[in-house]
């Protein structure tokens, strides 16, 4: 069994055994029938991923990384609010009239900012700084902008990722408001270890350790049956990623520089309603 499907286990058991339920209270979200979405949770979990070790793809069921990954591009690297720039179709029940998810993600990354050395965006100060300041305690980015909130059609979920260089070695935090276990946990996973991967070979470190801290980690009501199901598996051990050495630009990175070899997963047959 790999890292990643330890941690999910553990973390949903936790929720399973010990969590919050919220069924007594008035809740934002809502299945499509209207029905309100309650969940159990535990708040403030903090799972460590070191890269060095394995990535953390997990097996309990299939990730589908490459989508993931596109997400995680269209966020960083277009800096795009925009779903037709998204090759996934995670986002349409949040676009809007205009086809955007409002000022949200990567909107918020792809705004300049001035700084003592000139402007930046947040992605463009993060790689600046790993390359001339890596000593800095100060590279980080924060996409839950408050006074553009109004006009985002979802706040941010994962909404600040925190920089530190040790050595060589390029480490990362991940914080997260919120967090559907079923649905996003890994999914999120994925994309944050690979973006500690390519940022780390842009400014000639090694990627190491990913630390997600998730204030609300939840399942959903609806989600249950299937995350129980999950958890009588036996997970299979961790695939090979590695990422293409040749590119060294962030922005030249795409759906193919990576490669994930030796993926085994258990099929995954139950429907995944989304609370929204």
């Amino acid at each position: 069994m790999s890292r990643a499907d330890e941690l999910y286990r553990q973390t949903c058991l936790d929720i399973l055994e010990n969590g919050f339920s919220d069924e007594d209270l008035q809740v934002r979200p809502h299945w499509e029938d209207g029905t309100p979405a309650h969940t159990i949770k535990k708040f403030g979990v903090v799972n460590r991923y070191n890269l060095q070790e394995e990535f953390p793809l997990m097996t309990l069921r299939r990730t589908y990384w490459k989508s993931a990954l596109d997400e995680l591009l269209w966020i960083w690297q277009k800096k795009s609010n925009r779903i037709a720039e998204l090759g996934s179709h995670v986002w349409d029940e949040w676009a809007g009239p205009d086809g955007t998810i409002g000022k949200a993600y990567g909107y918020q990354l792809g705004v300049k900012h001035q700084y003592k050395e000139g402007m930046f965006d947040q992605v463009d100060r993060v790689i600046f700084d790993l390359k001339n300041n890596p000593a800095s305690r100060r590279i980080m980015t924060n996409i839950y902008t408050f006074q553009d909130l109004h006009e985002m059609n979802l706040y941010p979920c994962a909404y600040s990722m925190t920089f530190n260089v040790s050595g060589n070695t390029l480490n990362g935090i991940l914080n997260q408001r919120s967090q559907d276990m079923l649905t996003a946990n890994n999914w999120n996973v994925v994309q944050y270890s690979m973006l500690l991967m390519m940022m780390a070979q842009v400014a000639g470190l090694q990627a190491g350790e990913l630390v997600h801290v998730i204030a609300d980690c939840h399942i959903y009501d609806r989600h249950i049956p299937a995350v129980k199901a999950m958890l009588e598996r036996e997970g299979y051990p961790a695939p090979k990623v590695t990422l293409d050495p040749a590119v060294t630009d962030f922005y030249a990175f795409t759906k193919d520089s990576f490669r994930v070899e030796d993926y085994q997963f258990h099929p995954f047959d139950y429907p995944i309603p989304l609370a929204i």
